[in-house]
């Protein structure tokens, strides 16, 4: 395996910031230092100017692979990944068939193993008759066990209150939540449907999948959670309102209920559907302004714990089908990490806590082994990010098998130079230089 010395680059990690040398040795990150000299064979590499960061760890991700190969696959949505600077990614159990039991989970495992260029892992699915399977899961190779307590694409609603108290009070791993209440979506879209017939507008999808929708469902898992001691990780928080369930009073490591936030619900408003139309619907909806500048604000002062994608593609075909038949998800992986930084230039997170949420806090919550941060003897998955080399989005430089993005036609004024991971340079300059790389991560229990 290569030796590569990355010199001179600016390294933000653990809420420092410094001028330095990282060495990559077997795979590793062998020494960080003011200044690095090397006998042998090694690849120098110049980052001056640049930063230099720990690789983003997505923790949710939809790559569609099995059964949804149409809209996306593990091979192309983890090189989309790896070019936007997401070294790791987390994806979720409602493919086709659904991950319902160990079998079908270690399958999407055997998947990954061939063909992808990023440290993976896969959510357990739940559903309202798998609880012994779920049980069955090995809390030191799986992420955690995901939870619809509101219906998405591939419909793995569990909506059975026993179901809910039996996995919430015997499951000892992470369990993740879609939280938005079923009854009040359904009761909502009747009243559109009433209203519009087939022509609902997308302007009303926030209003269908309300904040009142979000709450009670999120509110409820969080009282399940707190009545058993559940380890509750509640994904992408899209309104003002369930910021009040987070605290930021504990650290992490003693948080027994935490929240993520996601790249549409800190970029996008509920104006942006006039523009964008369905290419921004997601379940949950992006909602107003102020529903974004409260989760932004959430995000500094800690309730919220770490930032991901929800990254879920659909075809051009399906998206532009009217509200009623349009699919929810987007493609976003390629870009989170430079919608990240754009952000921090408006002011709205430092690029310490930039790291902080997307690797390190990630790496915390998940208890997940040896990555997450710039370390000696660690993993080395890390990025170099360039500050001067402006980059716009558009249809040629898409790596997502669906060919479209939300961002196109957005300029941002950083570029993603190279991602390292397990000490490959599997991107460069705007090539993939190496097609499997990942390694499965590997979790403290």
């Amino acid at each position: 395996m290569k030796k590569f010395l990355i010199k001179g680059g600016t390294i933000i990690n653990e809420q420092k910031r410094f001028v330095g040398d990282i060495l990559i040795s077997n795979g590793r990150i062998e020494r960080i230092d003011s200044s690095i000299q090397v006998q042998g064979q090694v690849t120098e590499i110049n980052a001056e100017g640049k930063y230099v960061i720990p690789g983003m760890i997505d923790d949710q991700v939809h790559f569609r692979e099995p059964g949804l190969t149409h809209k996306g696959n593990i091979a192309s949505e983890s090189r989309a990944a790896v070019a936007g600077g997401i070294t790791s990614f987390m994806e979720m159990p409602n493919t086709v068939p659904n991950a319902l039991t160990q079998e079908l989970l270690e399958d999407k495992y055997q998947i990954a193993a061939k063909s992808s260029p990023a440290n993976y892992s896969f959510f357990m699915g739940a559903s309202n008759d798998n609880a012994e399977e779920v049980l069955r899961t090995n809390p030191n190779n799986v992420c955690g066990v995901k939870i619809f307590m509101g219906s998405s694409t591939g419909n793995m609603l569990v909506d059975r209150e026993a179901t809910l108290e039996r996995l919430f009070s015997t499951v000892p791993m992470l369990i993740a939540t879609h939280c938005e209440d079923e009854a009040t979506v359904k009761k909502n879209m009747a009243l559109h449907v009433e209203k519009y017939g087939e022509h609902i507008p997308v302007s009303a999808h926030p209003i269908i999948r309300s904040e009142e929708a979000c709450y009670l469902s999120s509110s409820f898992a969080v009282e399940l959670a707190k009545k058993h001691n559940t380890r509750l990780h509640i994904l992408h928080i899209s309104t003002a309102k369930e910021l009040e369930l987070f605290r930021n009073d504990i650290p992490l490591e003693e948080k027994r209920i935490t929240a993520e936030a996601c790249i549409h619900h800190l970029w996008f408003s509920d104006k942006d559907y006039i523009e964008k139309g369905n290419f921004i619907k997601w379940n949950p909806a992006v909602k107003t302004a102020e529903d974004r500048a409260a989760i932004w604000q959430a995000v500094r002062d800690g309730r919220i714990d770490v930032l991901a994608t929800d990254h879920a593609p659909h075809t051009i075909e399906e998206k532009n089908q009217n509200y009623s038949k349009a699919p929810s998800g987007g493609p976003l992986v390629q870009h989170a990490v430079q919608a990240l930084f754009e952000k921090s230039i408006q002011g709205e997170i430092t690029l310490e806590d930039l790291v902080q949420k997307a690797a390190h806090n990630v790496a915390r919550l998940f208890r997940i082994e040896e990555r997450g941060y710039l370390r000696e003897g660690y993993f080395a998955d890390l990025v170099i990010v360039d500050p001067n080399k402006p980059y716009t989005v558009n249809k040629n430089n898409l790596l997502y098998h669906c060919g479209w993005s939300p961002f196109e036609g957005t300029t941002f004024q950083h570029t993603i130079e190279s991602t390292f991971v397990n000490g490959n340079l599997v991107w460069n300059d705007g090539q993939l230089r190496v097609e499997q790389s990942g390694q499965r991560m590997t979790f403290r229990g």
